[in-house]
């Protein structure tokens, strides 16, 4: 079974069907079944349009699920609107499905959580991580959101800033977790940038590129982490890098900063540095700063109180962290990095294994049990 095939026509698929009269609550949840049948069906039977295939199928889940509530006229009427068979034109609706889930009637962190589930595929836990909230509260944001735009006609698109929020957060889920998303959120970012004169939407897409850049040197041969200090940077895809900058440069001589060009920027000083010794930790605590100024995101201040630690020694980045809630994803790792700087081991070792249990994500953990093992070999040597 083809799971990126599902996930790269499951967007258009949605489309299609609000498109022909489905509210959206009931489409996506159409769609779902669909993809459950063609898990079930397609790998003893390929369809030779698979497009098509989920368009019918999603249509006649759509029609059972609405049957016992539709007066018998509209459903013969809704039943000749069926899509006839045949290959199903080809278009590209993502990111006009984007801007139809940032719909008015929705809060922006709703709007968000509800496109990340219908469009970006991810599953509620990982958007419950990525929001800092218990999976159920997520679970039950989504509902509320399902309910709120049951029945709406999605003819009033949302706002930019809410689009920008979720191709972030799925290029976030796409470079650091289970399912690989990145690609197609710079895709669609790209796609965004050359409709929409906006020095975020170039300092968003310059964020991702800087990222990705990196990525062939973010993992070993057998899949571990490699840390940023550690990678091999002759690995960096220099393109992608030169590209990045050259946007980022451009939106910033607008001086209209937003949250994501200071990021980006961030990234920016990593590209730049040709080693990690030689890289510029003061000029980043200053971006950092800014970022704190327009975010007040406790993650935001968790990476500031690594660069604190870099720039200025590990003891002030220990400092910048104590101020912090210790519950914070990943604060147990960076008290462990900034304990090891200080040369405390035996507190790196145990911080290190502590943080590993807390893992998000299996690479992370193993990575993080590795540098456990490492200290602990170290003292007893």
């Amino acid at each position: 079974m083809n799971e990126a095939l599902l996930r790269s026509l499951t967007p258009s698929v949605l489309a299609i069907l609000v498109r022909r009269g489905a509210d959206f609550a009931a489409a996506e949840d159409a769609v779902q079944d669909a993809l459950v049948e063609a898990v079930r069906v397609w790998p003893a039977d390929p369809p030779r349009d698979p497009k098509g295939w989920l368009v019918t199928v999603a249509w006649r889940r759509f029609l059972d699920a609405t049957r016992a509530d539709t007066a018998r006229r509209r459903r013969e009427d809704r039943v000749d609107e069926e899509p006839p068979p045949g290959p199903t034109p080809s278009a590209d609706d993502t990111l006009q499905l984007y801007f139809l889930c940032a719909h008015p009637s929705l809060t922006p962190s709703s709007a968000v959580a509800l496109t990340l589930r219908a469009v970006g595929g991810l599953t509620t836990r990982q958007i419950a991580q990525a929001y800092l909230v218990p999976e159920a509260t997520m679970a039950q944001r989504i509902s509320r959101a399902k309910r709120t735009v049951s029945g709406v006609r999605f003819d009033r698109p949302g706002d930019v800033a809410t689009v920008l929020r979720v191709l972030y957060l799925v290029f976030n889920e796409g470079y650091s977790g289970d399912v690989d998303l990145a690609a197609e959120a710079i895709r669609l970012t790209r796609q965004l940038a050359a409709a929409i004169d906006h020095p975020e939407v170039a300092g968003l897409l310059a964020l991702m590129l800087l990222h990705h850049a990196r990525r062939a040197a973010r993992t070993a041969p057998d899949g571990s982490l490699v840390p940023l200090a550690e990678q091999e940077r002759g690995r960096w895809d220099t393109a992608s890098i030169a590209e990045g900058v050259e946007i980022l440069q451009a939106a910033l001589a607008r001086d209209r900063l937003g949250e994501f060009q200071a990021q980006a920027a961030v990234a920016a000083l990593h590209a730049d540095a040709p080693t990690a010794e030689e890289t510029d930790w003061v000029q980043i605590v200053e971006w950092y700063d800014e970022l704190t100024r327009l975010t007040d995101s406790p993650v935001v201040r968790l990476n500031r109180a690594v660069a604190v630690g870099e720039a200025d020694g590990p003891r002030a980045g220990l400092a910048a962290l104590a101020a912090l809630d210790d519950s914070l994803p990943r604060h147990t790792a960076v008290a462990a990095y900034l304990h090891e700087r200080d040369g405390d081991l035996p507190t790196a070792a145990r911080l290190y294994a502590e943080a590993a249990r807390k893992a998000p994500n299996l690479a992370e953990r193993d990575h993080l049990t590795r540098q456990a093992a490492r200290l602990n070999a170290r003292r007893s040597h």
